[in-house]
């Protein structure tokens, strides 16, 4: 029997996990924030300053895998000390950048730093919590955190920029990350590992680098190139040169630093399916939302942050009751409804027009969040459970890895339809619209209306295309078919 002592312990570490994930999340969301306020300090173009997020996503993306390998070989809580530890060294010297070659070399420590989180802490609930339910509930928890912090970033970061500058939204998480920091070396227990004689797999991550630089670079800028630009054409064939390297490697390497055999075990990939559609539509659309709230309907930056509040409180309402369902309900059956009531919530939005109110947002984001966090226990407790224990921070790394590929793919997807059918609905508008006039200053202004009525409309097929994709989600929930369930613990074949 566990003592009381014991699980305590257990929810402090969870707490412990959450403070580090939701503050590394928190800092992403933030910075985007920032971004006017360092290049009216810096002198320098958008364009120029976009390298600050891209070489985040990249270092992010590239480290990932790396951590979640090591996680495994040397211990979760060595390695999410370290890199909590580096990511509040890369915090505090990002507030002190003068320029903008010293931010992006500071943002990528921090990236480095921060890809460490999300392997490692999954891995540490997965053995902190025993098989189950109370498994999924905590994973529910700590994946909510994670959303919910792209919520509060608006609402923290607002105040923070106004009132301290853009530098305070870095050095903020000196103190924050310092507390999590020794949560950690006070709480978390460090895991029984099975020492590995082989070599760490180094070409592995360095090839498996290549490729997701490739992708993620031309998700980033393929929309200012051209997807079918030069450019992009050299970074697709580099990222499918750089695969075919990675997958020769792996094959061949006895300690790979991700276990292909993953991807044969059909439990795993149809939950990973699961999760790659989610937080594409996800994050691919929901960025939409304050980009139209500030451009037709007036709002300002901390009127468009309210409006995601309520979103926060319904992720944090359907995660623990979707983990108080395991066991009770096959879980593909609770990821098919969860990912089918977050489809209705995308399928709202394509109503919205200038007309719109705040609730008229707040219900759809509330529904998609509510559906969202109904299967985020689920979704992570099947990952956890499909693969043996020695090899959950892998796993999670994978897990990881698709969901930000996810996300940049879906804001890339999202950003050309909603430019294509803006483009499109323009000529079918001037199609059929007359201007009685010859005046200059007329056509104009009847131009810029036609202009406006073609973006509107475009915001509402975008996420009508959204609700669509999110809809293919439910038939790949159905396929996640374990061999049998046992109060919640997952058996695959």
């Amino acid at each position: 029997m566990k003592t009381d002592k014991e699980k305590n312990l257990k929810w402090l570490i969870l707490l412990t996990v959450i403070v580090g994930t939701f503050l590394g999340r928190l800092d992403q969301t933030i910075v985007n924030l920032a971004l006017p306020k360092i290049i009216n300090d810096f002198g320098i173009t958008v364009s120029s300053a976009g390298w600050i997020a891209t070489a985040y996503i990249l270092a992010n993306a590239i480290f990932v895998p790396i951590w979640g390998k090591m996680g495994d070989t040397i211990g979760q809580k060595k390695i999410y000390i370290i890199g909590f530890s580096l990511f509040i060294f890369g915090s505090v010297l990002a507030g002190l950048a003068w320029n903008l070659s010293s931010m992006i070399v500071f943002r990528v420590i921090q990236a480095i730093a921060g890809s460490a989180d999300y392997p490692t802490a999954m891995a540490i609930l997965t053995l902190t919590f025993k098989p189950g339910k109370e498994r999924a509930q905590a994973l529910g928890l700590w994946s909510s955190s994670f959303a919910a912090a792209s919520v509060f970033g608006p609402l923290v970061g607002g105040p923070l920029i106004d009132n301290f500058g853009w530098r305070s939204v870095f050095l903020i998480n000196l103190p924050v990350g310092v507390i999590g920091m020794l949560m950690a070396m006070k709480f978390v227990q460090e895991s029984k590992i099975k020492r590995k004689e082989d070599p760490f797999d180094w070409w592995g991550a360095i090839t498996l680098g290549g490729a997701l630089t490739s992708i993620v670079l031309v998700l980033d800028k393929g929309l200012d190139w051209g997807w079918l630009s030069l450019s992009s054409l050299i970074t697709y064939l580099s990222a499918i040169v750089f695969f075919y390297i990675f997958i020769k490697i792996e094959r061949g390497h006895s300690d790979s630093i991700i276990d292909l055999k993953f991807f044969k075990n059909k439990v795993f990939v149809n939950a990973l399916l699961n999760n790659v559609i989610v937080f594409m539509t996800m994050m691919g659309s929901v960025f939409l939302i304050p980009v139209f709230a500030q451009t037709f309907l007036g709002y300002d930056a901390t009127q468009t942050g309210l409006l995601f509040v309520p979103m926060a409180f319904c992720l944090v309402i359907g995660a623990p009751l979707g983990g108080s369902l395991v066991g009770k309900f096959q879980a593909r059956y609770v990821i098919m409804v969860s990912t089918f009531i977050a489809g209705i919530g995308l399928y709202l939005f394509s109503f919205i027009d200038p007309r719109s109110t705040a609730i008229d947002i707040i219900i759809p984001l509330g529904i998609m969040a509510f559906g969202i966090g109904l299967g985020m226990s689920q979704r992570t407790n099947i990952i956890a459970s499909a693969v043996p224990q020695n090899e959950v921070g892998e796993a999670s790394s994978v897990l990881a890895l698709a969901r930000n590929i996810a996300g940049a793919f879906g804001v890339a997807v999202f950003g050309t339809i909603l430019q294509n059918v803006t483009n499109s609905k323009v000529m079918e508008i001037g199609r059929y619209s007359v201007i009685n006039s010859h005046n200059p200053k007329i056509i104009q202004e009847a131009i810029g209306l036609i202009t406006l009525k073609a973006q509107i409309s475009a915001y509402g097929t975008v996420f009508f295309v959204a609700a669509i994709i999110t809809m293919f989600g439910v038939i790949t929930a159905y396929w996640i078919k374990v061999q049998h369930e046992v109060k919640g613990e997952v058996f695959v074949e």
